[in-house]
């Protein structure tokens, strides 16, 4: 999703408040990890709690299908995705052998070997990356493989409490499939190139090294996120998994294949939520809205005619423009409101 460049700390937060809950107060420095596919040849005797979670469902509640039935519906099209000596997941999208997984299992490589469930290898070409949000989109033949492709839900409609499973490869283990629920909506995480990746869905279902660019069902067996990184101390699952929204991956996955690449709206600051709202905690040098007047520190009250009360807030209305396109901001600096217009830039390849 287009961002300004934004430096968070929501989910090591939480992971210290979870881990100072556990050790009676003793805080440890937690860590928000993307499930490195590089580590997928563990003992799998290490690993074999990951097939069950004590808040598994294994029938519906609410008229939805069966865990087993959600499996049965969705695991031919999800793939073991190998990169050099990285191995990670995917998923088939469609009849013509578009696989969705991670930017960072997919790498710097321009081909990757899919190997199907149901049997069969094949050398798959890599069409295109985000780096923004983690996607990859691969393109593998399907003749001679029996697939159903899997299709993508509404995340705006997650909620939660609601079931939902993951199937992947932890730690090499081919197609574990782990079952959880949504344990929280609208999360930001952080992207391989620094940049942040909003309205992530926190779940408690197992995933590990391996289950990178895997699938996080809903119980009608559709794809309401990617999942791509967890917070643990360890590199372990500790039952805090986070996947990129199926909303997010449909506007991605439809530029990537329709452009090759996509093209990011650039603001140039560095967002902190304070006590008394959201603050410019940087402006960098020479970039848009340093060049229309914006300083370190101002409060930001509003923007694009939009009231501001959250760092994503500001985010949502950046993304939704192109660059080139202007943005009015509201702003107080000390006892001073202002309206600042700044030409959007292009978003860089990364940030520090």
């Amino acid at each position: 999703m287009p961002q300004i460049e934004v430096r968070k700390t929501t989910v090591t937060r939480i992971a210290s408040l979870l881990l100072a809950a556990i050790v009676g107060g003793l805080v440890a420095a937690a860590a928000v990890a993307f499930l490195d596919p590089s580590d997928g040849g563990g003992d799998p005797a290490a690993v074999t709690t990951t097939v069950e979670s004590p808040s598994s469902p294994s029938s519906p509640a609410g008229g939805g299908l069966s865990a087993n039935e959600v499996y049965e519906r969705s695991a031919s099209a999800v793939v073991e995705v190998q990169a050099g000596n990285a191995t990670g997941t995917g998923f088939v999208i469609d009849a013509q052998g578009h696989v969705v997984t991670n930017d960072h299992v997919v790498g710097d490589a321009q081909s990757v070997e899919v190997r199907f469930g149901t049997g069969g290898e094949e050398q798959a070409r890599v069409i295109a990356t985000d780096p923004s949000t983690d996607l990859a989109v691969l393109e593998v033949d399907l003749a001679g493989h029996d697939v159903t492709p899997l299709q993508l839900g509404s995340s705006a409609d997650v909620e939660v409490g609601d079931s939902v499973y993951a199937i992947g490869n932890p730690f090499g283990l081919e197609r574990t499939f782990t079952a959880g629920i949504v344990s929280a909506v609208d999360r930001d995480i952080t992207a391989p190139n620094n940049f942040t990746i909003n309205d992530a869905i926190q779940t408690d279902a197992p995933v590990n090294q391996g289950n990178s660019g895997g699938p996080l069902l809903d119980d009608s067996a559709k794809v309401v996120g990617v999942v791509s990184q967890i917070a643990s101390e360890t590199g372990g699952n500790v039952g805090i998994g986070y996947a990129v929204p199926s909303d997010t991956v449909r506007t991605v996955v439809d530029a990537l294949l329709r452009d090759g690449e996509i093209d990011r709206a650039y603001l140039g600051v560095r967002l902190a939520e304070t006590d008394d709202g959201v603050r410019l905690g940087q402006v960098n040098p020479d970039e848009p809205a340093d060049r229309a007047g914006l300083q370190d520190g101002d409060l930001v009250l509003a923007i694009g005619g939009q009231e501001v009360d959250s760092a994503s807030d500001v985010q949502s209305v950046v993304a939704a423009r192109k660059p080139g396109e202007k943005v009015v901001l509201r702003i107080r600096r000390g006892n001073d409101e202002r309206t600042v217009t700044v030409t959007l830039g292009t978003r860089p390849a990364s940030v520090q």
